[in-house]
């Protein structure tokens, strides 16, 4: 049995799983902690690092392509606090991370466990039913269908298409996006026979997200659908994964005029209550860094 116990969380290996726990420290993120307890199978995983800094580490689980639902609907986007995979080590805990990612590392080798990519999921997904508000919307799913409701900050052309109930049998796929810079995110079902729309502000099918707090709590629900469909790796006669989607336009480089566009957007949703004043800052800053 080899453990590790952080502010970050706990790990605990018995030889055959992995029990990943959330810590209760308030820089635990949201999703992390809606996530609760994680059991990841040895057979899971492709391997582990520690990785050491002046002030802390890192533990790090590599999990095998196509194990994970929630790896798989996020596209490995999941940055640093989110990631259920990961363990900030204090650095007085330096020699128990080493020994817990050699027992892993021991017990990989024993059981002959491969590298390679999986044919189907290891691990199950998300609890159900999963409901979660952010950006323009609410996305819900039973098991057996996603329901899309919108706020007072969708768009009127998509506000006016109303609240979408999509069965899981028209669904082909779906993903999350984080928000980026000047790029907004979205949570983005794609569903048989909808044109991809390549702005999620306008699409019917998909959760705008604008970089805030919750935002990656919506990769609980597309995790929860992925899950559910079929494994990509599965040979449907089709082709293989969810259909390519137009990239949303760019600005070239830091545009000036795209810049100020931003920041008028910033000070519209701050001035209508969307914003906090802490969001508000946080956002412009980062904004007139690009300047």
């Amino acid at each position: 049995m080899a453990e590790i116990i952080q502010k970050d969380g706990t790990w605990a290996f018995d030889g055959d799983v992995l029990r990943l726990t959330p810590g209760r420290d308030k820089n635990v993120s949201l999703l992390r902690r809606e996530l609760g307890e994680l059991v990841v199978p040895l057979e899971a995983l492709a391997g582990v690092s520690f990785e050491q800094g002046k002030k802390s580490g890192r533990l790090r689980l590599r999990l095998r392509d196509g194990a994970d639902p929630l790896t798989q609907a996020t596209g490995g986007r999941l940055t640093e606090p989110h990631d259920p995979y990961q363990l900030t080590v204090e650095s007085d805990r330096y020699g128990v991370a080493e020994y817990f990612a050699d027992e892993v590392r021991n017990a990989l080798l024993l059981g002959g466990v491969s590298p390679d990519p999986v044919s189907e999921y290891l691990l199950p997904g998300p609890s159900l039913p999963v409901s979660v508000s952010a950006g323009d919307g609410t996305a819900s799913f039973d098991g057996e269908r996603v329901r899309l409701e919108w706020n007072w900050k969708t768009e009127n052309a998509k506000a006016n298409v109303g609240t979408r109930t999509i069965p899981l049998a028209d669904l082909l796929g779906v993903e999350w996006q984080p928000a980026a810079g000047l790029e907004n995110g979205h949570l983005r079902f794609l569903v048989r026979g909808a044109p991809a729309t390549a702005t999620a502000k306008y699409d019917p099918n998909a959760v705008e997200l604008w970089g805030f707090k919750k935002d990656p709590l919506m990769a609980l629900v597309g995790a929860a659908v992925r899950a559910r469909l079929p494994h990509p790796s599965a040979d449907t006669g089709a082709r293989s994964g969810p259909p390519r989607l137009t990239k949303e336009p760019e600005p070239a480089g830091d545009d000036h005029d795209a810049l100020l566009r931003r920041l008028r957007e910033l000070g519209e949703l701050h001035g209508s209550g969307v914003l906090t004043d802490e969001e508000f800052t946080l956002a412009k800053q980062a904004v007139l860094k690009r300047m």
